[in-house]
């Protein structure tokens, strides 16, 4: 849900929709996706794990990918927050020059509580790949980072996929 958020404010939904449609959409697209996604990654990092001699079970990782993400679960009471206080402006790229000082300086530390908070994601999650595969840190840092891009390369493949097999309108 958070990243679904993250991406309506690169995309300035804020402009077009209100703030009840994001949110909605980010319930539903967010729930379908984040579980969707918790899945593959485990199956992901299960194999990539056993390739650099670990031996994790899929429910430890599945398990390790969780707690990874309890930082996210914060940040999405931060982002519905700010929302609330803030409106379609939480959703907006680059806010107008007409907004009061007291939102600009929300919209800041909700932004930098949003990259805090997936920084201590990333630790958590390589801190338990470390732990259960019985890799030192730098080599389960690796492994994080080769499962993110494999993941980032499915979706980029899924993503080409439904849009050529999808009429645009």
């Amino acid at each position: 849900m958070v990243g679904w958020l993250a991406w309506c404010r690169t995309q300035n939904a804020g402009a077009t929709n209100s703030i009840a449609e994001i949110l909605g959409r980010g319930v539903v697209i967010g729930s379908v996706f984040g579980v969707t996604s918790l899945y593959v990654m485990a199956a992901i990092y299960v194999r990539l794990g056993k390739r650099a001699g670990g031996a994790a079970t899929r429910n430890q990782v599945f398990h390790v990918l969780a707690y990874g993400g309890v930082p996210a679960v914060v940040s999405l009471g931060i982002w519905v927050l700010t929302a609330l206080l803030a409106g379609e402006v939480a959703f907006v790229q680059t806010p107008r020059p007409d907004v009061e000082g007291f939102v600009a300086l929300l919209l800041g530390a909700q932004f930098v509580t949003y990259l805090l908070l997936m920084i201590w994601s990333v630790v958590l999650q390589v801190m338990g790949f470390s732990e259960i595969l019985g890799l030192l840190t730098r080599k389960a840092f690796g492994v994080w980072v080769l499962g993110q891009l494999i993941g980032l390369l499915a979706a980029l493949f899924l993503a080409v996929l439904i849009a050529l097999l999808l009429p645009t309108a």
